[in-house]
Order: structure tokens, then sequence, then C-alpha cells
């Protein structure tokens, strides 16, 4: 008994230092140990990273905050709407593991921008790929450091900009130390608790709600209230009474429905931190492998977060709609504190009026913060609550971890020694990359704490950009051996500037700003990399009729990459 009250009593915060502060030890302790010596260790980890070792990291690695804390929160608030990122961001890592992953690791070449300059036998080319990597890394990581403050603001009290500062500390320590043998096995540690910690407190819902302790299917099923109620025909009936759209109804327009699921599919295959991933394993048949089992751990996540999303949107209508706000449990009010969660009351009446129609709406509900709320309020023990604040700090710390690695590389690797100065040692490239990754960091913390949108939105602009920029210069590169650099450097230069004048118009109101009404082709800003990258291949390909094709070596290493007779070694070129 006198356990049991010790175990209570502990709270939540209290249980979220002790957590989170062993995750972060280990984390630590994995840096100090596995921490790079060489150029090679710090770029690809030496190139011998076991396939499942390597499949771990890669799943952390791809599932960020976007994954963990916001795709759940969007498809809990948008229901079938929510849908385009999860069917993009799976459908593009299928892509990126069957259509580009082998062939860039039989190119032998450590980052994007290597390869684009090796490949178009140019270092403008080589410049332009340094530049798009620099745009869409920083971009992605602004959406990491968003959810790392989101999670420090709510669990340890202090406000988003603290949290921010904290976690450029701890981002910094391991990146800048280990280098990619560092993250890679810092990752395998943050793969297993952000699995965990998601996996646990669905597990518990999905038992509480339905009986059924899978989720996947518990949210399949009926509610284990006697009642026989399927429970999405329950939400679907909840969300209309309040004015909303059915839940597994959509609003958006197949158009957009598309080009978001394609920018988003593409921009996975031209994601510079991932596409890195496949050269820390010794040969092409264990890029393979490892693109197969970090396929097989991110399912466990994706197929589980639309069950997360039904229960965070059922239990929250159901616990404060209608509520006094007299009586509104102590979850709520903490989130309060963080002003994630507002409650305006509008009519004076006391109640809480959670409606569609915003003249009357008394409630904003942050949508980044339902899976970290989830388990507050389905009731859950103190130490799941602070697990759930873990997983998302690893989520989080893992991917800008590898987004910084893509920064600090394509400075030191692609900038300074393939370009500005060829002769510099190994000692100095290592300084350098360590430097850049020390900037890369306060540039990043700067976007965590001004960012341009909520974590999922602001990553999905990342995605345009690399759908804009890279996926048609990687995939005419390696399966169209006549493209040539003239072409490769026009189409990334339009794509990536028709994105970017996309995004800032229809995001941040420049050019004369701009209205939903006003869309192109009634396009959103995360769907439109699907006409940028569209603009890219017309481009590259026109401008490649009318120019030199590319030296016959350079076609002759296009060949050789593509024959598979040899693909259990990794070609030297």
């Amino acid at each position: 008994m006198m356990h049991s009250f010790l175990i209570e009593g502990i709270g939540v915060q209290n249980w979220t230092y002790i957590i989170v502060g062993i995750t972060f030890t280990i984390y630590i302790g994995i840096a100090i140990w596995a921490r790079a010596g060489s150029t090679k260790e710090f770029y690809v980890a030496g190139g011998g990273v076991s396939p499942l070792a390597n499949g771990m990291a890669t799943a952390a690695d791809w599932m960020s905050a976007a994954s963990f804390i916001s795709m759940a929160g969007i498809i809990s608030f948008k229901g079938y709407d929510g849908a385009v990122y999860l069917m993009g961001w799976t459908g593009g890592y299928v892509l990126l593991a069957l259509l580009l992953a082998p062939y860039l690791r039989k190119f032998g070449k450590f980052t994007v921008p290597d390869f684009i300059g090796d490949r178009y036998y140019s270092n403008t080319a080589r410049l332009v790929g340094v530049i798009c990597a620099l745009i869409v890394s920083f971009t992605y990581v602004a959406g990491q450091m968003r959810g790392v403050g989101l999670v420090f603001s709510r669990f340890l009290e202090v406000d988003i900009n603290t949290g921010v500062i904290i976690g450029m500390i701890i981002v910094l320590f391991y990146a800048v130390l280990g280098g990619m043998k560092g993250i890679t096995y810092t990752q395998v540690a943050q793969y297993c608790v952000l699995i965990f910690a998601f996996m646990v407190p669905a597990v518990f819902i999905s038992i509480q709600m339905t009986g059924n302790p899978i989720p996947q299917l518990g949210f399949g099923s009926t509610l284990s209230d006697g009642s026989g109620t399927y429970i999405l025909d329950k939400l679907d009936g909840l969300s209309a009474e309040l004015g909303f759209n059915e839940y597994t109804e959509g609003s958006k327009s197949v158009i957009d429905m598309f080009a978001i699921t394609l920018a988003l599919m593409v921009g996975t295959a031209g994601l510079p931190h991932v596409i890195i991933r496949f050269f820390t394993v010794k040969c092409v048949k264990d890029a393979r492998k490892s693109a197969g089992i970090a396929l097989l751990l991110i399912a466990i996540l994706f197929t589980t977060a639309p069950a997360v999303a039904v229960f965070a949107r059922m239990n929250l209508i159901e616990t404060v709609s209608n509520q006094p706000y007299a009586n509104v449990p102590e979850w709520f009010k903490k989130w309060e504190t963080t002003g994630l969660i507002t409650f305006n009351d509008k009519n004076n009446d006391g109640l809480i009026q959670y409606v569609a129609d915003k003249s009357k709406n008394e409630l904003v509900v942050d949508n980044d913060i339902m899976v970290l709320a989830n388990p507050e309020i389905a009731n859950l023990p103190d130490w799941v609550i602070a697990l759930v604040a873990a997983g998302a700090l690893a989520a989080a710390l893992s991917t800008a971890a590898g987004l910084l690695l893509v920064i600090s590389a394509s400075v030191s690797h692609d900038l300074i020694k393939k370009m500005v100065n060829p002769k510099i040692s190994e000692k100095g490239e290592l300084i350098a990359a360590r430097l850049s990754a020390v900037v890369a960091v306060c540039v990043a913390g700067y976007f965590g704490i001004n960012p341009p949108g909520f974590v999922a939105a602001t990553v999905a602009l990342a995605f345009g950009l690399a759908a804009a920029s890279f996926f048609p210069a990687i995939i005419l590169g390696i399966f169209y051996k006549k493209m040539n650099k003239e072409g490769a450097i026009a189409g990334m230069v339009v794509g990536i500037l028709a994105m970017l004048f996309y995004m800032t118009k229809f995001k941040f109101g420049w050019f004369g700003g701009g209205e939903k009404a006003d869309w192109w082709f009634g396009i959103s800003p995360e769907g439109f990399g699907t006409i940028a990258m569209t603009l890219n291949f017309v481009v590259s390909i026109v401008i490649m009729k009318f120019t030199p094709e590319p030296p016959q070596d350079v076609q002759d290493i296009v060949e050789n990459i593509r024959i598979p007779s040899d693909a259990g070694e990794a070609s030297d070129h």
C-alpha cells in the first residue's frame, strides 16, 4: 500500500524528470562512447553499421516530431483530410527504399550535394545542391525544435523558448561530438524509447475504450460500454452534433489531396538526412535490408497513429465539450498555462462551447498537443504521461541530429572540401564540420522559437522543398544517362524558387499575400511541391535537349550504378 502510494505521489513533473533524465543520460553516454575520430566516422559512421542497427536508426531519423506529436494531432482534428500525411509519408519511404537508396549507395557518395556535384560534373551543380540541402534541412529542423519546445514547456513547466534552448544544448552535445557514428547508436536507443512511448498509452486507451488491446483493431471495434456502437460511428455523430465535418468524411478537393500526398512522397525520396543513412552500411545488399527493416519499424507507429487520433478526439469532446469551466480537470489548466489551449467564455455562461462555428466557438486547441495530452485526458498513470514526453523528445531530437549532420556535411564536405579548399586536412575538415553544426543549431533554435506554423505543417513545407529541388535531379541522374548539368541546374533552381515563392506568398503573406481562394489550381502550399517538381522535370528535359550531352565517362558511371549483377559490393566511383 505504502509502495503504491509512493509511486502515485511522485507526480507527472517528477516522473518526467526521472524518465527524461534517464533517457538523456543514455543518449549522452552513447555519444561519448561512439564519438567520431575521423571524417568517415563523422559523416557515415565508418560505413560499418549492421542492417538491424541502421534500420532502427533510419526509423528514428525518419519518425520526427511531426510523426510522433503532430501527425495524430492533425488526423484528430481533420479526420479523413489528415490522412494525406499518413499516405504521403509512408508511401514516400517505400519509394525511397525501392527506387533510390540502392543506386545512391552504389554511387558511393556521402551526401546528396556530393552525388549531384559528381553526377553532373559541375561545382555549380554542387553549390545549388548545397543551397537546396540547407533550405530543406533548416525548414525541417524548425519543426523539430518547435516540438522539443512544446514538450519541455508543458512537462518541465518552462516557457516554449526555454524548452527550445534546452533541446539545442542536448542535440549540440551529441551531434557535434559523435557525428554520424554517435548519432546512429543514439538513434537506435531513441527508436526504442519513442516506439514504446507511443504504443503503451495507445494500448491502455484501446483497452479502456473498446476492450481490444491492439489499437489498430480497437479503432474499428465497438465501444466497451455495451451499446454496440462502433467507435467511428460515435465520433461521426459527436462531430456532426458540434457542426464539424463527419470525422470519416473529407472536405479537401481531390486534386489537393493528390498533390499533398505526391509532394510528401517524392519529398521523402529527396530528403537528404534519410538518404545519408544508406551510406552507413557496408554494401548495397545491407542498404536494401536496412531499408526493409526500417519500413517495418516505421509501420508500427504509422498504423497506430489513426487509432491514437480517434481516441484523443473522442476523449477531448467527451471531457470538455459543454462542461462547466469551473470543473475542468487539472490537465486542462496545465496546458492552458502553455497557451496551447485557450478558453474564451463568449456568452458568459461558464460552459465550454466547443463548436465548428468560429463566432460561437470558445475553445481553441493546438493540433500539436493531442498526442501529448491524450494519456492525461484518459486518466492514465503519471509514469505513462512522462513516458510520452520522453518519446516525443526522442523523436524530435533524433531527426534534429540527423538534419544537423546534413547541414554540417554540406558545409564542411561539399562546400569547403570540394570547392573552397580541396587541400584541407582531415582534422581541419572535422573542425569545420563541428563548427558548422554549432552555427546550424543556433539558426535552428531561432526557427524553433519563431516557427512558420505548427510542427507537421512546417515539416510538410520541407518535403515540398525537397520534392521541388532534389527529386527530379536524383531520378534523372540515376535513370537517364543523357541528363546533363545545364538541365539539372536549371531544373533545381526553377523548382526551388517556385516552391519558395508559393510558400512565402500563401504562408507569410509576401508578394501581395493571398487567401485560400487564390490558391493556384486549388492546391495548398503543402501540396505545391508536386507542381514545382513537375516544373523542375520539364525545365530539366527542355534545357537538356538544347545543350551538350554529358561526357562519356559520366554516362558509363550512370550505366554502371544500374547494373544489379554487382549489387553486393559498393562501387568506388
